[in-house]
């Protein structure tokens, strides 16, 4: 699955320094902010992406914006519908960050129509869940290139386990056509830089941490960097094991974070509201101390269904914001399956195969 690199018309690639210049004046503007809770997620609760609609949710500069879908319809994500899908805009063309689901990708286009006719140009997935990446092929289809981790490329193309319908669905179109993978000796390099519409956009690719083929986009003149899903702040951490993802990587992803920024960075995550480097650090603080009590508590000789009856979680309940028992076990079960000195499986073509606990 090795793809050769394009030449992009509106893009050059190189390795620059991780300067960021100054926030401009009056930005961000939050245009509608995330949904109040308190939430509740009936088990087997499917979406009605028909009562979905999709708009400008925040101004980021004069020329990205970002367009996310209405909180209530998506259960599972109380701020709205899907991730968030990052767009700049100029004369050089459109260069989204992620694709959002593929039930609404008609609206998405709409929306992104509602301020600029420019054409799709450049599509970078930041990892590869399908809240994500869903609207690749409808994008490709709009003459978009995809970019994005070799990782990700082999996550997003059906394993030997996936459902008849997966399969069925599957369109190659869908894959990045731009692909590189993370260099653990250089934590923070672009893989590539794209200039375009007076921006200049930094493609970065991450550690294994949410899944094993992540990358975070940075607009310099803007001062935001879209961080994705390794940060939450509604719910819990998911690191998605299966997929190459782990909690440690999260930790690391958070340490390099708090280097590529500076205190008036804005920080994007895909599923929330915007923060700055500052409010990272209790997060942090968070995952250290829920893994500390594990790895004793697994040293104990206490299994997996003993920690999980423990509500390890409930000093850190905020009550609002989507902390579910599904968010919390989900979690304490990662955490589990790192601790004491355990290591992983290792990725094979983006993905783990998990051992079972009890």
């Amino acid at each position: 699955m090795k793809r050769k690199l394009l030449m992009l018309g509106v893009a050059a690639m190189a390795v620059m320094s991780s300067a960021v210049l100054a926030q401009q004046a009056g930005y961000p503007i939050i245009v509608t902010a995330p949904g109040k809770g308190p939430f509740n997620f009936p088990e087997g609760y499917k979406t009605d992406f028909s009562k979905v609609t999709m708009s400008v949710k925040e101004k980021l500069s004069p020329n990205l914006y970002v367009v996310h879908g209405s909180s209530g319809p998506d259960t599972a994500h109380p701020d709205g519908s899907g991730g968030r899908t990052a767009v700049l805009f100029g004369p050089d063309g459109v260069l989204m960050v992620d694709t959002q689901n593929r039930q609404v990708t008609d609206k998405t286009l709409a929306a992104i129509r509602t301020f600029t006719k420019a054409p799709i140009k450049i599509v970078i997935n930041s990892h590869a869940h399908s809240d994500h990446t869903g609207g690749n092929a409808f994008f490709a289809k709009q003459g978009a290139v995809i970019i994005g981790q070799q990782n990700l490329a082999y996550e997003l193309t059906p394993g030997p386990d996936a459902r008849p319908e997966q399969k069925a669905d599957f369109d190659p179109i869908a894959l990045p056509k731009v692909t590189y993978n993370y260099d653990p000796k250089k934590p923070g390099t672009p893989a590539l830089t794209i200039y375009m519409n007076g921006e200049i956009v930094d493609a970065i690719p991450m550690m294994p941490s949410h899944l094993g083929g992540d990358t975070v986009v940075r607009f310099r003149n803007a001062n935001v960097i879209y961080i994705e899903d390794f940060y939450r702040n509604f719910g819990y951490p998911y690191a998605d094991q299966a997929n190459g993802g782990s909690i440690q990587g999260m930790l690391d992803a958070i340490d390099l974070f708090m280097k590529l920024s500076n205190d008036k960075t804005i920080l994007v995550p895909g599923h929330g509201h915007l923060i700055h480097k500052a409010e990272l650090l209790p997060y942090r603080k968070m995952i250290v101390e829920v893994r500390n009590k594990v790895t004793d508590l697994k040293k104990a000789g206490k299994s997996l269904k003993d920690v999980l009856a423990m509500d390890l979680t409930k000093p850190y309940d905020n009550g609002t914001d989507g902390d579910t028992k599904q968010s919390k076990d989900r979690f304490i079960s990662e955490v589990y399956a790192e601790t004491n000195g355990v290591t992983l499986p290792p990725i094979v073509e983006g993905r783990r195969k998990m051992p079972k606990y009890d």
